[in-house]
């Protein structure tokens, strides 16, 4: 058994180049800064929590600062975070300003009798915590809003709902961030989180998988942990991340469950339904596919003094599974 371990994500979609240096670079420091605590003994939960801040406080991500923009303009950030020892979870919806949602995601989880707190409750709760707020826009984020709302009054492209004819079209101007975070630590305790700053142009109010427990986020120690990023609604219609866990339940490696969870989405709502996910397994096996463009991710084990970072994983573009072993032995 390998253990303990973290996995991390900044990201499925289509990077631009002008990101995909600092991509790498920031999954990195994150992988690095979530393993330190699990090398100290610190559990899995602390651990995914440190790693998701981290990626929160740097605006190369889709998640806190260097959030994107909704259709009108606003901010709306989510997250969330499970623990698999006891299934405890918490999630947070619609924030505007808050420093890190991921920890307030936390304090719904270990201080409310609740699992999910959206808008007005949960920044209420965030104050009486004292939680920094910050403002979460960037130049980038704007630059890509204005772009993107001048060829939607054009004419040029489609708003939503035809979200698939647009990222056909337009696959660099959409990109679908978002982080994440999964940990085994040396009890053999499981954690996940995830965090995103939503979908660009999206209608105000909409909600996607990052904060949905089963959807963008699970964990369990019967099974294993996972993140996904992409279209939410194709996670969400999925329920995608437990799907993912089910699979390791019932034998799978993490990477046979991360192929084969992809080879789903393919099959059940087609080929240009972007998405990809991070899985690790109770044996401590790392896996990670998508069947976009990239995705930004990282690891880290007991075996390396730094952590495997890549723009890519297993793609698996095709509704057929084929694993490649050469592949996951190289790498994991």
């Amino acid at each position: 058994m390998q253990k303990p371990v973290i996995v991390v994500h900044g990201g499925a979609g289509a990077w631009q180049p002008e990101r995909r240096k600092a991509g790498i670079a920031g999954v990195k420091v994150a992988a690095k800064a979530g393993f330190d605590i699990l090398k100290s003994s610190g559990n899995a939960l602390d651990a995914v929590e440190t790693a998701v801040k981290n990626m929160e406080d740097n605006p190369v991500f889709n998640a806190g600062l260097g959030s994107t923009l909704a259709l009108d303009k606003r901010i709306e950030m989510e997250a969330s975070l499970m623990d698999g020892k006891t299934l405890n979870a918490g999630a947070v919806g619609l924030l505007r300003d808050i420093k890190n949602p991921v920890h307030l995601a936390r304090i719904v989880m270990e201080n409310t009798d609740h699992v999910f707190l959206v808008g007005d409750g949960a920044e209420k709760l965030a104050d009486l915590y004292g939680l920094t707020r910050r403002e979460p826009l960037t130049e980038l984020r704007l630059r890509y809003w204005h772009e993107l709302t001048k060829k939607l009054k054009k004419g040029e492209m489609k708003p939503l709902p035809n979200l698939t004819k647009l990222l056909q079209s337009h696959p660099n101007l959409f990109e679908t961030d978002t982080v994440g975070a999964i940990a085994l630590d040396k009890n053999g305790d499981t954690g996940a989180a995830t965090s995103t700053g939503g979908r660009t142009l999206k209608l105000p109010g909409r909600i996607g998988d990052s904060p949905l427990i089963g959807c963008g986020t699970y964990a369990d120690n019967e099974a294993g942990a996972c993140s996904t990023t992409g279209i939410g609604e194709i996670a969400i219609r999925l329920v995608l991340a437990k799907g993912a866990c089910d699979l390791m339940r019932a034998g799978q490696s993490a990477q046979e469950a991360a192929e084969n969870s992809i080879r789903l989405v393919n099959q059940r709502l087609g080929l240009k339904s972007s998405m990809g996910l991070i899985a690790v397994d109770i044996q401590g096996r790392v896996g990670a596919a998508h069947n976009t463009p990239n995705l930004c991710w990282a690891y880290m084990t007991l075996k390396m003094r730094q952590p495997k970072a890549d723009m890519q994983a297993k793609a698996v573009m095709g509704p057929k599974l084929i694993v490649d072993k050469a592949w996951e032995n190289a790498n994991l």
